[in-house]
């Protein structure tokens, strides 16, 4: 795909490390051994290095040039522990306590990206999605601007043009029911992970309304959320209320919204709920024939990405890829 090729020259003059926390996985592995060859990431896998070769060799992945990092006996646990004691001692933990949760794939993967030894973290192949979440936000946390992480998916599909059409969609994983507040910064870390993409944002605040044509608390909050960040981001396109029909469609557009800069063009679409925006996603996957990548969670202070339990390897690929260029 193009959009993977432009991010892969990137990488490729800037090459970044990133961790996999669950390093003896066959479809990590396989993920591996196609990175390695590439070039442009180098990877980490935090296990058992015995079991790590074992099951490449048996699998017939070669994945010569990663780094294994064995918890169990890592060179600078010390340190580590005393990091770890310190970024959690308001809640009191322990040495011991924290030697037990780092000898966990997803936490010591976590403390490797705090500490600088990584850029990026992918996981979630075996870990469920809050064992993936819980040590990035207990660790990595927020950016200093953000009260919460949200996540977005991008969806590519390729066009009769030869080029792809490339849409983001927020927030479809994360929070429930997102504030008012909440939505501007869902809008505006997706905007930015849509630039990652060589998408350059129009981003709609999605209603079953259209400049007040409905009623409801859910209208009044996607209404009041667009113009509060239209008046916090001056210079992003962003127009809402809105319908999906007048965001995307220019022929209602010109009905609905007539004097939009972004109805009829919209690229960013911002959900009211979960509800929305993880139906929507999966619509425009099953329906719309768009490849879905995600979730691609937003407003840490790190790349941490969580993967599906019941994802392959070419999945496994993509992901770290795009973890790596949000890096």
């Amino acid at each position: 795909m193009p959009m993977f090729g432009e991010m892969i020259e990137r990488l490729k003059a800037n090459p970044k490390k990133i961790v996999f926390t669950e390093g003896s996985d066959p479809r990590i592995l396989e993920a591996s051994s196609r990175l390695l060859a590439g070039y442009f990431l180098e990877p980490i896998l935090v296990g058992n290095p015995q079991e790590i070769q074992a099951a490449s060799e048996e699998a017939g992945y070669n994945i010569r040039g990663a780094k294994i990092i064995d918890p169990e006996n890592y060179e600078e646990m010390d340190e580590m522990v005393a990091e770890l004691c310190e970024l959690r001692k308001s809640k009191g933990m322990t040495p011991e306590e924290a030697l037990k949760i780092l000898r966990q794939g997803n936490y010591f993967g976590t403390m490797l990206v705090k500490m600088g030894k990584a850029d990026a973290l992918l996981g979630g192949a075996t870990y469920s999605t809050a064992d993936t979440v819980r040590p990035a936000l207990q660790i990595i946390k927020t950016k200093p601007q953000n009260k919460i992480v949200s996540s977005c998916f991008i969806l590519v599909r390729g066009a009769a043009s030869g080029l792809e059409e490339v849409l983001a969609m927020g927030d479809c994983a994360i929070n429930i029911n997102p504030t008012e507040d909440d939505l501007v910064e869902i809008a505006y870390e997706t905007a930015n992970c849509a630039r990652t993409f060589g998408v350059d944002p129009k981003v709609a605040f999605l209603s079953y309304s259209t400049y007040g044509s409905g009623s409801g608390a859910d209208v009044d909050k996607m209404h009041n959320a667009t113009i509060k960040a239209k008046a916090a981001y001056p210079d992003l396109p962003i127009d809402g209320e809105i319908q999906f029909d007048a965001a995307v469609a220019p022929r209602v557009a010109k009905v609905k919204c007539p004097n939009s800069d972004v109805a009829g063009y919209a690229n960013t679409f911002i959900f009211p709920d979960i509800n929305a925006g993880n139906i929507g996603y999966k619509i425009a996957q099953r329906l719309g024939s768009f490849n879905a990548y995600g979730p691609i969670l937003l407003g840490l202070n790190a790349p941490v990405n969580d993967l599906s339990r019941g994802c392959n390897a070419e999945e496994v690929y993509s992901m770290a890829i795009i973890t790596a260029a949000l890096a």
